[in-house]
């Protein structure tokens, strides 16, 4: 058997040699195919990577609440959670005064993002954030200041602590404390400025260099006094807590909203999975370009065999005329076609991380290097081979000896 499996392979080696640049042009659809879904995990491990490493260095006892369920099946990572978009936040103030009185818990924050620009001697850009909060969220995601003080409860609510390219943005200058900025036609004053991060990537889906962060009460009261709370930051007193406040968590919130499961508690890796519609929407492209790839690429595998087969009907008649069986026939033809997937795989999965570290270039993370990648890369090139190479190694084994000879006689 051992012999045998040798034979096929130098068998399908000398086939595809002789006809090399069909073989070629073949693997590249696969190759397409398994290049764009590497490329999508790579930058989505690298993202996650960063994110993990985040919430490692603040200790690992870090508990995120987000409004809707969640789930690590596939289709939530090809399918945007478009629904959410266009309701109302479940997460309430009630929530929050009882998720605090769980006695593991040491800090808690709750994130409200409004929309609406800032204003002071330019426009802020588009991109920037306003987020009310309160002063916990300092502790719980370690934000340094570079100047001045964060949010306190002693201090006006029309105060704002920014981030440092945002003090750049609109007041031409790092140092604005003091200055006055305005947010939906009401005026706040500098009262901080954070350090620069320059990590727009973490488990708050916060560029804080660009964001502007003022207290809860005022964000309410811009908002026509109705909290939207996307997000409840929670520190445990210590990692060992963080599963029983997680649990605590959820027996809260359940008996707060009836029984609806319309929340989730995220902890530990869950937190650094990707959760923005553009990751969504890339990945759900991304998809759609590797699955008409890698049809292509097995549409192309099934004729470049079927093709062989015919070549070589006389081979195949003697082959059986001196005793192959069908199965010898079948797997010889089949190993064919895997080693033409497996090879696009191989060179698709190469690609794939080139093409990731090039994006890379315009992003604040590199792709992360993973076996799970290449298992996933290998499992798809496989299975296209199996699936579009078994109906010509079938055919192949089902010739007869007879007439495959005299037809090239």
């Amino acid at each position: 058997m051992h012999f045998l499996l040798i034979n096929h392979i130098q068998n399908a080696h000398q086939s595809l040699r002789s006809s090399r640049f069909r073989s070629a042009l073949t693997m590249l659809g696969v190759g397409i195919g398994v290049a764009s879904i590497t490329m999508v995990l790579a930058l989505s491990n690298g993202a996650s990577k960063v994110i993990s490493g985040q919430i490692d260095s603040l200790g690992g006892s870090i508990a995120v609440v987000r409004p809707g369920s969640t789930s690590d099946s596939i289709t939530d990572i090809m399918q945007p959670q478009a629904n959410t978009k266009y309701t109302a936040s479940p997460l309430t103030e009630a929530d929050i005064a009882d998720i605090s009185k769980i006695p593991q818990i040491k800090s808690i924050a709750p994130l409200m993002i409004i929309g609406g620009s800032i204003k002071a001697d330019s426009v802020a850009p588009s991109d920037s954030t306003i987020v009310a909060t309160t002063p916990q969220l300092a502790i719980i995601s370690d934000l340094i200041l570079g100047d001045g003080q964060f949010l306190d409860d002693s201090v006006n609510k029309n105060t704002v602590v920014i981030g440092k390219q945002l003090s750049i943005n609109i007041f031409g200058t790092e140092s604005s404390i003091g200055k006055t900025l305005v947010i939906r036609e009401k005026a706040f004053t500098v009262i901080g400025i954070l350090a620069r991060i320059n990590k727009p990537i973490n488990y708050n889906l916060i560029d804080f260099d660009n964001a502007a962060i003022i207290n809860l009460a005022s964000g309410k009261e811009l908002n026509q006094n109705i909290v939207q709370i996307q997000q409840i930051d929670i520190k445990t007193n210590s990692i060992i807590d963080l599963d029983q406040a997680k649990t605590n968590i959820n027996k809260i919130l359940l008996k707060n909203h009836s029984g609806e499961t319309d929340f989730a508690v995220l902890t530990g890796a869950q937190i650094s999975q990707p959760t923005s519609q553009l990751f969504y929407a890339v990945a759900g492209i991304t998809a759609i370009i590797a699955i008409i790839s890698l049809i292509v690429g097995g549409i192309s595998i099934m004729n470049i065999m079927l093709m062989t087969v015919a070549e070589r009907t006389r081979e195949i008649g003697i082959r059986k005329a001196l005793g192959a069986n069908n199965a010898d026939i079948s797997w010889q033809f089949l190993i064919e076609s895997l080693i033409i997937s497996i090879g696009g795989g191989i060179g698709g999965y190469i690609f794939g991380y080139i093409a990731a570290f090039g994006v890379s270039v315009f992003l604040t993370f590199e792709p992360a290097f993973s076996w799970q990648i290449f298992g996933i890369a290998m499992a798809v090139s496989t299975s296209v081979g199996i699936l579009f190479g078994i109906y010509p190694a079938i055919k192949a084994s089902r010739k007869d000896p007879i007439e495959s000879l005299h037809q090239y006689n």
